[in-house]
């Protein structure tokens, strides 16, 4: 199962390994450049596997130092060692037996940030999806599970913490200078969990006590200094804890649960078992320096770490095929949580906004692929919203499906069936099968073919029957690798209103699986007929976005507006205002193209300033009303021959249009949605906020914007509104002497706050237009800025990159250029930061044809450079061909 040397894997090719791992005792001594490594690994050979085959361990980058069998030295002619793996011969044919393997490797060496390293004076590993290679020889795969025992020597000045997964046995002195720690997890795991942290860090403390009544410590380790904005990190952890118990049934099982925050890490956290390795961005918080999205960022992201001590940890991947097994499932938890804790309706908004705007456009290009892939070159490469974003939302469909009650009887029976065990997407299915008594099959396609349904539905109402007939067609398209397409299951949540905007209820309905207001699509065609119909109905389909489609139904103005006035599922009241507002933003995109006079349509900005003036909806709602589609979204819609520079300008005059509407009400709003007193990260003082910086938006189109802005930053108490304002004055007015003030006051009022200075590259990244390029090459020579570290650099490279459309998309192609060759400049350091900011090519064939041309051209400079990544070259590539 290796993929190393960037060879394609196959799912086909699955087979158990030859050699039982029963148990793992490592031994560390930590040097900045020489670190000793000792793994004693206790093996015996699988039933049935054969006799004579040789035990292959992975490696990358190692080198053996020494190799004993059962405590003796083990002869050369018995094995064979490279860089990349280990070979050992003639082992027993059924009695366990034992390797110790010796490896020296240089930590502070280590850029890549894969295995152990060292930054900023810690060691920190990262081992998932395959870095444990990088510390030793190892069976480096997700279904060899083992309990693990870790000795920990260290220089005790420079190292008084030494962690390690599961409960800490002890330590002591170790000679002169130095000490050790021991720890000892009893619940078997695979290599990818495998953590470790040494260095000097503060810590703050707290507890938890489960369900049956065990108290946990918890510990939550930051740089010296940062205690205090740990505090909503631990609070939101408590607040995991409890509700997995109460909505899942699932209590902590060891001692203590960590958590250590770094600032160099190229993942957002890892849920190693029992010591989570976050970046510090989602765990470090306080109203001076974290806005709300921070917040919630935060909140969010310890929930889902947590969460996968059950879904990842307890239960894991049989293979990394299966990797939406535990990422998909988890964030589908997590949205839950998140949605149980804050508003469920604007959470859902949320998460359809991101996964429209991230996963739709990876479905539709030459990077798509199913949930569950057939095939990889390289994983890390498969860690994407298609396994994450859309993985939950096929969890979420079984929910659905099943409602409430079964789905939680399925996850019961999947907790009990696989504790300990490392399985599939047939395994976690067929427990919902089971619990339900309902066949799945044709359900599991959502983990099988890529790319997003399109649902063209249509209707017609018969007066004299009392009728109303749905007809719908769905289409999956073709996908690379898959261009035959078989019909899904589809669950479409519907609703029926009538002209006075009250519900209708059908009194039964055939053509049709329809069970508790779902609708099953389920045939490539088919009619549902909808009986007891007294009034001509308007229709709400995929309310909720029960299913990750794109749906085609064409509503009058008059029948979406009154859907956005009366649809009780605030989703689909939401939905409404952007199926009016979306045509208009397409049409005002065309005309610029044209150069033709921009005109939005009444009934949609009446309904979107309805929205925004009514008081009986929650301000976060009516923020996200607010919030009209993005450029990326009308460049997807649009689908082709697209132009930057028109979709914005188009989009800017509509905004135009909408602010000389509504100034009355967005000057209300504004002056209304302050919140008093203390800053509160709570949901319902958020959604003031953000409705508040949704009308300074607005406000920015009218008369004194710069001046008005400009007060607004002076004048904020907390990061979200101060950041928001200088955003406004950056984007909208990047030449005027308000904004040029405001960008070099929060910097130097920042400068020592890494967090916030990303903030500052990222405001100054995404100010749109042709001269941001020249911009961010400024700022690339700030002192500030720092290519070692990833958040930095994606907080300016990545920014500029995937939401600057009209700058990284100037016409010239000098975008395009830029990012090649710092893609190149990034891979010799960081692989992973490389290819996944190389994604953000993965539109290039949408643009028009002379863009679409030099984004080729950039795109096949990275292809033809010598030496690149396993990484790179696997996404390069595919973005060519597909």
């Amino acid at each position: 199962m290796r993929t190393d040397t960037g060879q394609v894997i196959n799912l086909a090719d699955y087979r158990p390994t030859d050699f039982v791992l029963e148990r793992v005792d490592l031994t560390f001594d930590l040097d900045p450049t020489e670190t000793k490594v000792e793994a004693r690994l206790i093996f015996h050979r699988r039933e049935g596997a054969d006799p004579k085959a040789p035990l292959v361990l992975d490696g990358d980058e190692l080198s053996l130092s020494g190799l004993l069998f059962d405590q003796m030295e083990m002869p050369a002619e018995q094995y064979t060692a490279t860089a990349d793996s280990l070979a050992v011969y003639n082992l027993p044919a059924a009695d366990p037996f034992e390797l110790t393997i010796s490896t020296i490797i240089n930590p502070q060496a280590n850029t890549q940030l894969m295995g152990l390293y060292r930054t900023g004076g810690i060691y920190c590993t990262q081992c998932e999806a395959e870095g444990f290679r990088r510390i030793t020889y190892f069976p480096d795969r997700p279904d060899v599970l083992a309990p693990y025992t870790v000795n920990i020597i260290a220089d005790k000045a420079a190292n008084p913490l030494l962690l390690s997964n599961g409960n800490f046995l002890g330590g002591a002195g170790y000679g002169e200078g130095k000490h050790f720690a021991a720890w000892f997890d009893p619940h078997p795991k695979p290599s990818y969990l495998f953590a470790l942290v040494a260095g000097d860090l503060g810590v703050i403390e707290d507890t938890f006590t489960t369900m049956s009544g065990r108290e946990v410590a918890l510990k939550i380790y930051v740089e010296h200094g940062k205690e205090p904005r740990a505090a909503y990190a631990m609070d939101a952890l408590k607040r995991s804890m409890k509700w997995d118990e109460e909505a899942f049934g699932r209590e902590y099982d060891l001692d203590i649960f960590m958590i250590v925050a770094v600032s160099d890490f190229n993942m957002g956290a890892m849920e190693n078992k029992g010591l989570n390795i976050f970046n510090d961005k989602y765990v470090l918080a306080d109203p001076e320096t974290a806005t709300d999205a921070d917040y919630a960022n935060i909140e969010a992201i310890i929930a889902h770490e947590y969460f996968h001590n059950w879904t990842g940890n307890r239960i894991t991947c049989r293979d990394w095929f299966q990797l939406c097994l535990k990422e998909g499932l988890t964030v589908y938890r997590d949205h839950e949580f998140s949605s149980d804790q804050r508003s469920r309706p604007v959470k859902r908004i949320a998460e359809v906004r991101h996964l429209k705007s991230e996963q739709f456009p990876e479905d539709a290009g030459p990077l798509a692929h199913p949930v569950r892939p057939t095939k990889y070159r390289e994983i890390n490469n498969f860690y994407t919203t298609t396994v994450y974003e859309k993985g939950s939302e096929v969890t979420r469909m079984i929910a659905t499906l099943l409602g409430k009650e079964t789905f939680k009887k399925g996850m019961d029976v999947y907790f009990d069936r696989h504790d300990g065990q490392a399985v599939t997407i047939e395994d976690f299915v067929k427990c919902f099968e089971d619990a339900s008594g309902r066949d799945l099959a044709q359900f599991s396609l959502w983990y099988h073919q890529a790319g997003t349904p399109l649902v063209t539905a249509s209707g017609s109402y018969d007066a004299t029957a009392k009728t109303f007939s749905l007809s719908l067609e769905q289409m999956v398209p073709a996908t690379p690798g898959q261009t035959d397409k078989k019909p899904m299951h589809i669950p479409l949540s519907l609703a029926l209103f009538g002209e006075n905007g009250g519900k209708i209820e059908p009194a039964s309905v055939e053509g049709a699986e329809y069970t508790g207001e779902v609708l099953h699509l389920i045939g490539r065609t088919q009619t549902a007929v909808l009986h007891g119909i007294g009034s001509r109905p308007v229709v709400s389909i995929n309310r909720s976005f029960s299913a990750p489609i794109n749906l085609h139904l064409d509503q009058s103005p008059a029948d979406l507006a009154l859907l956005a006035r009366h649809e009780t599922d605030h989703f689909a009241r939401w939905q409404a205002l952007t199926d009016l507002a979306l045509p208009n933003l397409l049409k005002a995109a065309r005309d610029a193209r044209e150069g033709k006079a921009i005109a939005c349509e009444q009934t949609s900005i009446d309904a979107l300033l309805h929205a925004a003036a009514d008081e009986s909806l929650e301000p976060a709602f009516r923020a996200q009303a607010l919030a009209l589609p993005s450029e990326s979204d009308i460049s997807r819609e649009l689908g082709s021959n697209n132009d930057p520079d028109a979709i914005h300008a188009g989009r800017q005059a509509v905004m135009k249009q909408i602010a000389d509407r509504g100034i009355a009400i967005f000057t209300g709003l504004f002056e209304k949605m302050t919140t008093p007193g203390d800053f509160s990260p709570d949901a319902k003082s958020a959604g003031r906020r953000a409705l508040r910086n949704a009308a300074l938006t607005y406000l920015s189109y009218v008369e004194n914007g710069p001046a008005r802005a400009k007060a607004a930053f002076d004048a904020a108490n907390n990061m979200t509104e101060r950041l928001h304002a200088l955003t406004v004055l950056a984007h909208r007015f990047p030449e005027s002497g308000e904004a040029i003030a405001a960008l070099s006051t929060f910097r130097d009022d920042f400068v020592e706050n890494a967090l916030v200075i990303d903030k500052w590259f990222s405001v100054q990244a995404t100010i749109p237009g042709p001269s941001a390029l020249d911009r961010v090459r400024r700022l690339m020579e700030s002192p500030l800025f720092k290519r070692t570290n990833p958040n930095r650099v994606r907080a300016l490279v990545g920014t500029f990159a995937f939401t600057n459309p009209t700058g990284f998309g100037r016409a010239d192609g000098e975008g395009y250029r830029f990012l090649a060759r710092e893609i190149l400049d990034i891979d010799q350091r960081n692989p992973q930061l490389a290819a996944r900011i190389l994604t953000s090519m993965r539109s290039w064939r949408s643009l028009e044809p002379v863009r679409a041309g030099l984004a080729r051209a950039a795109l096949t400079e990275i292809e033809q450079a010598p030496a690149l990544s396993t990484d790179v070259r696997d996404i390069v590539e595919r973005t060519l061909k597909g």
